[in-house]
């Protein structure tokens, strides 16, 4: 029996826009290049999404935050896209994009990597 995955239809139109960009650029840019491109061919697909939006990390009971970070994409409010262009994914960027999950209070996440010859991404679930 297949499994529903939570907010499927949204990932799918999101690594659809990521293999079309990678298709048309291939790898080899800086990530801001791809994050870009990313941002056309998802408003092409009709999705909704905020780019770069800070995020406050707060520690245990201080009452300020202790530093800030950005993901690269948060679709329809309920997905975060953390992109790379780096030759290999490593353990440090599913590392960061876990705990971007957990800074924003999102279940779904993707970390999509466009540095490689072939597009890779891994699907997070916090």
């Amino acid at each position: 029996m297949e499994e529903k995955l939570k907010y499927k239809d949204i990932t799918e139109k999101i690594i659809g826009a990521s293999f079309e960009v990678h298709s048309f650029l291939g790898n080899g840019f800086q990530e801001v290049i791809y994050q870009r491109a990313l941002a056309w061919e998802m408003t092409q697909k009709g999705l909704v999404f905020a780019r770069e939006i800070e995020q406050e990390i707060y520690y245990k009971a201080l009452p300020e935050p202790i530093g800030k970070r950005r993901a690269d994409f948060v679709v329809e409010g309920k997905v975060l896209v953390e992109l790379k262009a780096v030759i290999q994914l490593d353990d440090v960027h599913l590392a960061q994009a876990l705990n971007y999950l957990k800074a924003y209070k999102l279940e779904v996440g993707l970390l999509i990597n466009f540095g490689s010859k072939s597009l890779t991404f891994k699907r997070l679930v916090s």
